[in-house]
């Protein structure tokens, strides 16, 4: 199977769980995205690495990367691989001066890995068709950005209470002003009601 790139185009507040967070990977060169939940602390890990801070001590990622390069390990590239009952797995290609191995990875701890050696991400077309969101080129266009952003705290019942045009309209508006989070759930429960 061919591995498609995907770049980190959103970090926001997760409508569909609290306490939760979703990263949004967007296909390179693409329309697809391809938004995961993720917690709070994993959100938090990556926003550290994307902003380029330094905190006073390092986090679970950071001594992770600091362990990985004083063995002489490098991260060459994270392969999202799987996605089964909506829980996306993922592998960390790793490699010393003898040997390239692959582990086993939480997405979420992936990322904030990938982030901080500066590798690739990559995924399937399978994934993207299963869980991703489909982008028309006029929103391609627009500028996306790598921040925390918080979002409406729209809920599932009250998408309930619209028709299916409805609802695709409000897809369709959500994906304009670059809503992932809310296009998620908007996408979940249009896909319920066409099964």
């Amino acid at each position: 199977m061919k591995k498609i790139e995907l770049e980190i185009v959103a970090l926001s507040h997760s409508i569909t769980q609290t306490h939760s967070y979703a990263v949004v990977l967007g296909e390179v060169n693409g329309l697809r995205r391809l938004p995961i939940v993720i917690g709070g602390f994993e959100a938090q890990a990556i926003a550290v690495a994307l902003e380029r801070m330094q905190p006073s001590r390092p986090l679970t990622h950071d001594l992770m990367k600091n362990f990985m390069l004083a063995f002489s390990v490098d991260l060459h590239e994270v392969i999202i691989n799987d996605l089964q009952e909506g829980i996306f797995y993922s592998k960390l290609v790793c490699s010393t001066d003898n040997d390239t191995v692959e582990i086993d990875s939480r997405t979420s701890d992936a990322v904030a890995l990938a982030v901080r050696f500066g590798c690739p991400i990559y995924t399937f077309d399978n994934i993207l068709d299963s869980a991703g969101i489909l982008m028309d080129d006029d929103e391609k266009k627009k500028k996306t950005s790598t921040s925390v952003s918080q979002t409406d705290q729209g809920t599932r019942d009250d998408l309930k209470k619209l028709s299916l045009p409805e609802l695709e309209t409000l897809l369709t508006e959500v994906l304009e002003q670059e809503d992932y989070i809310k296009a998620i759930a908007i996408r979940d429960e249009i896909k319920t009601r066409k099964k």
